[in-house]
């Protein structure tokens, strides 16, 4: 009982933490969404999934 006590209770921060970011950003929008823009987790040669950017460019969505 324990355990899922502290599994709720850590969801709900999870939660509040990212309700705060997107409160306390302008026009509540997360900034850099798209992981193969990233250039540590991308090679350089792929594109975004979601809106088809490529590694150089800003996500268009």
């Amino acid at each position: 009982m324990t355990v899922i006590l502290i599994a709720i209770l850590l969801l709900g921060l999870g939660v509040a933490g990212i309700a705060i970011k997107i409160w306390g950003k302008k026009g509540g929008e997360f900034s850099g969404t798209c992981a193969s823009n990233n250039p540590i987790l991308n090679d350089g040669n792929g594109n975004c999934g979601i809106c088809g950017a490529k590694p150089t460019e800003q996500c268009k969505s």
